[in-house]
């Protein structure tokens, strides 16, 4: 048996992607990196502007979808516009999120609501009106972002940590319905980055210089750290792993 060729392997030339949160951040970084490796990437966000700006500066075929993804209903509309430019994607990244900060006293049902939703309910219904696609191809990647709280607790991030926390059965979930069908699911945590959602963290000088010395490496991450990972479960290299969250924290849940 001749082993395939690592450009095989890794590759996602020709695939047709669809990244939410494409406008900043982990998912602009993940979006411009499967761009890059050959994918026809379809950037979703809320921002036309910034996602402009995105498919302006990525290299290869890229595409924007401006969509406000607070609403699940939504979720099969934004779906089949995300299948226009380039035809079905077979390739899903759920990176859109937020993080309110809020101690548990002060949640709001409305930002209870909005930070489940956006981190659990429109990633499971996008899915879901992708697989008929991914199906018909016999192949499928669904890539979620986890987080450091998908596994333990930090201060003011209830509902943050409990949208997390189910994003990793919420994968295992996918992998169990969907696998049999060609179509993995799984999920990256990454540790602390510097996005615009960590913004207050990466503020405080102190707080930071502390989660980098948590960690076995000694530093906090940098967005390039999240491409090798992300291209490996987006690609055939991963064929044979479903269900699983890979923690891209540099040590810090291993200290």
């Amino acid at each position: 048996m001749t082993a395939p060729a690592l450009s095989e392997l890794f590759g996602v030339e020709g695939r047709v992607a669809c990244v939410t949160g494409a406008s900043s951040g982990i998912g602009r970084a993940l979006a411009t990196a499967l761009a890059g490796a050959g994918a026809r990437v379809v950037g979703i966000a809320r921002r036309r502007d910034a996602l402009e700006a995105w498919a302006a500066e990525a290299a290869g075929e890229t595409a924007v979808l401006a969509a406000d993804l607070a609403d699940p209903a939504a979720a099969g509309a934004v779906a089949a516009e995300a299948a226009a430019p380039f035809g079905p994607p077979q390739i899903l990244v759920n990176a859109a999120g937020i993080n309110l900060r809020e101690p548990a006293d002060a949640v709001t049902l409305d930002g209870w609501r909005l930070t489940l939703d956006l981190h659990l309910s429109v990633p499971f219904f996008l899915a879901q009106a992708l697989v008929p696609g991914m199906r018909a191809a016999g192949w499928g990647r669904i890539l979620n972002l986890a987080s450091l709280q998908t596994t333990r607790a930090m201060p003011n991030g209830i509902a943050y940590g409990t949208a997390k926390g189910g994003v990793g059965q919420l994968t295992r979930a996918m992998a169990e319905a969907w696998s049999k069908d060609g179509i993995t699911a799984n999920a990256l945590a990454p540790g602390f980055f510097p996005t615009e959602l960590t913004g207050p963290v990466f503020a405080d000088e102190a707080l930071a210089a502390r989660n980098a010395a948590q960690t076995c490496i000694g530093r906090n991450g940098k967005l390039a750290d999240l491409v090798g990972p992300a291209l490996f479960l987006c690609s055939e290299a991963s064929g044979y792993v479903t269900g699983q969250v890979l923690n891209v924290d540099g040590g810090y849940t291993a200290k």
